[in-house]
């Protein structure tokens, strides 16, 4: 059977075991161990099973992983996520929809220190859901705030999602982290003017916050200090070249634990429950990584990428028409699975073909990150909104898809603005370290 059949029959199981239910990492290597079989032999299979688990689990390189979800904990369960809420909401509280533009602002600096999406949105939905009842704001955009303000999780650095793709496509991390700031800053900014526009229009949507004085403003920025001290070590120590992305992600950590310890808000019991929280999803993400590199070994074998990237290369087209067909197939992706999950999947057969069309491939990594990202508040498999329900299950999933709705204008025209001046993604890391 031809090589690039057994792919597409790869594919296809891989499908129908996420269909079925079964975890993508599991499906990922039962699809990567039967490819391999058949197209090398099973013997070869097994073995590249063994070797892929061990090198994954024993990388160095992967150990930046649970280093910054740990930072995130550690930031957590100090209380850092509150006393940047506080702040945020003295800043642009008296703003149309205060809260809920805190919200957004609040959880882009908790991204900077999270990185993941999931967590953000818990996390800020945990503190902003109960202010936003008490002023009662309109159930539709208070969740919807909270839904979309937790994708910036991934948007962010230190995102854990840029870290697997870097690992992926042998990509400098320092350089994605650095691309993906001034996108982040667009869209944290589109979704504050979308809530003030709709805030205005109608007022009973979001009530103003109290007034506060310049005196008020400035003392409240000691709530930032923490975020912004934890996020200039990382990525200043990165730029700096103090550290490699591992001591990197070990700084972070060490100074959340020491933010946590100097300021009594951390106890033993948070640094436990830290810990563990941290391995449980360090292990989730490192054995998904595990299961897209043999799977992406079984492409390779079977050369369906390449093949792929040639034929969409000549086609008698212009490349950004294969790109919006690409960028489709993200946005229904990110629809029906986990950004980390889907873009693991899928990288190994679509970066190939970006960068065979001629994209930069850190802006085609950024701008596939965002585009998949808005698939996790968008029905009918919005991994975000569904948290959210979990917080607040009197409000109909419905009314939080709704509430979305209000913000997919902003996710457009972020892409549209990324993709009409690649230098939104370029200029910061061309300008700090050079062309690539």
């Amino acid at each position: 059977m031809d090589a690039n059949i057994v792919a597409v029959i790869g594919l296809a199981l891989m499908a129908l075991l996420m269909l079925l239910g079964q975890p993508i990492a599991f499906t990922m290597l039962a699809a990567g161990v039967i490819g391999n079989a058949y197209l090398l032999t099973p013997a070869a299979a097994t073995h590249l099973l063994a070797t892929n688990i061990w090198e994954q689990f024993s990388s160095y390189g992967l150990s930046v992983i649970p280093l910054f979800v740990l930072m995130g904990q550690f930031a957590y369960r100090a209380g850092t996520t509150e006393r940047l809420y506080r702040a945020a909401y003295t800043w642009v509280g008296r703003l149309p929809g205060g809260l809920a533009g805190t919200t957004i602002a609040a959880s882009a600096g908790f991204s900077a220190i999270c990185g993941s999406n999931s967590a953000t949105t818990a996390t800020m939905g945990t503190i902003a859901m109960p202010e936003m009842r008490r002023y009662g704001y309109d159930p539709a955009l208070s969740t919807g705030a909270i839904a979309v303000g937790g994708t910036l999780g991934v948007v962010i650095p230190p995102s854990v999602v840029l870290i697997v793709i870097a690992v992926q496509t042998e990509q400098s991390l320092l350089r994605l982290f650095v691309a993906a700031v001034v996108p982040g800053l667009i869209l944290t900014a589109l979704f504050l003017a979308t809530i003030v526009w709709m805030c205005k229009r109608n007022p009973a949507l979001g009530p103003l916050g109290p007034q506060t004085t310049w005196g008020e403003k400035l003392r409240a920025l000691t709530g930032v200090v923490e975020a912004l001290a934890l996020f200039s070590l990382v990525i200043g120590g990165l730029y700096m070249g103090w550290f490699t992305p591992t001591e990197a992600g070990a700084a972070g950590a060490f100074g959340a634990l020491a933010i946590g310890l100097v300021q009594r808000s951390l106890d033993l019991k948070g640094i436990v429950m830290s810990i563990v929280e941290s391995v449980r999803i360090s292990a989730m993400v490192v054995l998904l990584i595990a299961g897209a590199v043999l799977f992406g070994r079984f492409l390779t074998v079977s050369r369906l990428p390449f093949e792929l990237a040639e034929w969409a290369a000549a086609l008698p087209v212009a490349p950004f028409v294969i790109l919006l067909v690409v960028l489709g197939i993200y946005i229904i992706g990110g629809m029906l699975m986990d950004a980390l999950g889907f873009l693991v999947v899928t990288i190994p057969i679509f970066f190939p073909l970006g960068v065979a069309l001629g994209y930069d491939p850190v802006w085609f990594t950024v701008i596939l990150t965002i585009v998949t990202t808005m698939g996790a508040v968008t029905p009918p498999v919005g991994v975000n909104v569904f948290i959210v329900h979990g917080l607040a299950p009197d409000v109909p999933i419905h009314t939080i898809f709704r509430g979305v709705a209000y913000f997919v204008v902003s996710f457009v025209l972020c892409i549209l603005m990324m993709w009409v001046y690649p230098a939104t993604v370029t200029g910061l890391p061309n300008w700090m370290l050079g062309a690539g």
